[in-house]
């Protein structure tokens, strides 16, 4: 069984499920309010745990309050929490969600005000006791020793990159495989998921998830290739994009060839989509 790190955040997230999206200055009441364990890394690990894999998280997790319900859920999902920082103080990352129900669609706020997980924490992990190693796209600075020291290793890895932070073109050379959303190509002033990929020759692998219109990769060899979405209606689009990640992995682990690879992902993101909460 394939064992997977994952080096990224937890948040708790509070999600108000409302009729539609209110204007500003609104006053609306939430149809729902549920409290959930979030975060891009630890969902990503959730989903592969079920998908088979064995599991391990290398985050920061505050002994508050909050951080129970995230404690007791990453246990449920059997994720190994022996490379978890348990400072005694500072708070849990929180994201306030708005979720659509006329569209599935979510507005995030986030909070945080807890220290990241550093270089020195990565460095005193048994690394070659992993087949895989998955980066969320964050603490830049930190960041790049840890690919780094992976690459050195010879540990293949994964890089989501999903939030424009400056700099982060600088390491794309160093990850097997970019996870990017479409957020952040936008945010490089192009719609195109075909001309962003045609400027990414450098890289080896380059996967962009891009919502109700599926997903386009940039395969090993050079080929651009496109995975349209199944026609779903969407109910919970919260963390989709953290299930896609996982369907990458999970297909590249078990060695699926690259469209089929993109399918698989594709295919689970949209199961997730069709229902709440992230049980595939």
């Amino acid at each position: 069984m394939p064992r997977i790190l994952s080096v990224g955040i937890a948040t708790l997230d509070i999600v108000n499920r409302v009729s539609a999206y209110p204007e500003e200055d609104a006053e609306i009441r939430a149809l729902s309010q549920q409290r959930r364990r979030g975060g891009n890394a630890t969902n990503t690990l959730v989903i592969l745990s079920q998908l088979g894999h064995a599991v391990a998280w290398a985050g920061v997790l505050p002994r508050d309050a909050d951080s129970s319900l995230v404690l007791e859920d990453l246990q449920r999902h059997q994720v190994d929490l022996g490379a978890v920082l348990r400072p005694d103080s500072g708070k849990l990352p929180t994201s306030y969600i708005t979720l659509s129900a006329a569209t599935g669609s979510r507005t995030i706020v986030h909070y945080r005000d807890l220290p990241e997980y550093g270089f020195d924490d990565f460095d005193s992990l048994s690394l070659d006791a992993f087949d895989w190693i998955h980066f969320e796209g964050r603490n830049l600075t930190q960041l790049k020793m840890m690919l780094e020291k992976t690459r050195r290793l010879g540990i293949p890895c994964s890089l989501e990159v999903e939030k424009p932070r400056a700099g982060m073109e600088a390491l794309f050379a160093l990850p097997d495989v970019l996870l990017i959303s479409r957020a952040w190509v936008r945010e490089q002033g192009t719609d195109s998921p075909q001309g962003f990929l045609q400027q990414m020759k450098a890289a080896r692998q380059v996967f962009l998830a891009w919502g109700a219109d599926g997903a386009w990769s940039l395969s090993p060899g050079g080929e651009i290739l496109h995975a349209p979405a199944p026609e779903t209606e969407v109910v919970d689009s919260i963390g989709a994009g953290d299930v896609f990640n996982a369907g990458i992995i999970d297909a590249l682990l078990r060695g699926l060839p690259p469209q089929k690879t993109l399918e698989h992902a594709v295919n689970l993101a949209s199961a997730k989509c069709a229902r709440e909460g992230l049980w595939l």
